[in-house]
């Protein structure tokens, strides 16, 4: 695992965790290295001070160091999850958690709210069919499966072969939620 530290053409900085930097390059190349503040796919590689570890440092310290690590990769989300403020607070008492505070994966402004309601929306009203998202509009608008509402996902190329010929498709302003078996 690898963490960059990002920024988008905006100016927006945020970090992310890659497999490797040959797999950040790959998904780079297809556009899927989004900002987390404003989705553009316009986004490059930020100056980041290395993480440099003394030879004076014990095999636990490191093993703890690598876990943490692990731990931080398996709860990151590469381009969904927007990255908390740079500002860092005065006092330890203000880091603590209130019981009043919302949690992270709250929306919390009106636009998060809409957005929120919105997938619910459509996860509740419409048939997940992942990656064959192409291939069941397109058989939807030429008759061969019947017409129901979906979404999923599909690459540009895809989405914009199926606007050109004419199949009534909009893009979602969310990623939607992986089904797990």
């Amino acid at each position: 695992m690898i963490q960059y530290s990002l920024k988008c053409s905006e100016g927006h900085r945020f970090d992310s965790w890659f497999q490797s930097a040959s797999a950040y390059d790959k998904l780079k190349a297809h556009g899927m290295v989004t900002c987390t503040h404003c989705g553009t796919a316009a986004v490059e590689k930020a100056i980041m001070a290395p993480r440099v570890q003394s030879s004076r440092k014990s095999a636990a310290a490191a093993e703890e160091g690598a876990a943490r690590k692990a731990q931080a990769a398996s709860e990151a989300q590469t381009i969904s999850e927007p990255v908390p403020s740079e500002a860092t607070p005065a006092s330890p008492a203000e880091t603590a958690p209130s019981s009043s505070a919302p949690r992270l994966s709250e929306p919390t402004t009106d636009q998060e709210r809409a957005l929120a309601a919105l997938r619910k929306e459509v996860e509740a009203n419409s048939e997940y069919v992942g990656e064959s998202f192409a291939d069941e509009a397109r058989a939807m608008h030429l008759g061969d499966a019947p017409e129901r509402a979906i979404h999923g996902e599909a690459k540009l190329d895809e989405a914009k072969q199926l606007i050109d010929d004419g199949v009534p498709v909009v893009p979602l302003p969310f990623r939607p939620g992986r089904k797990s078996s």
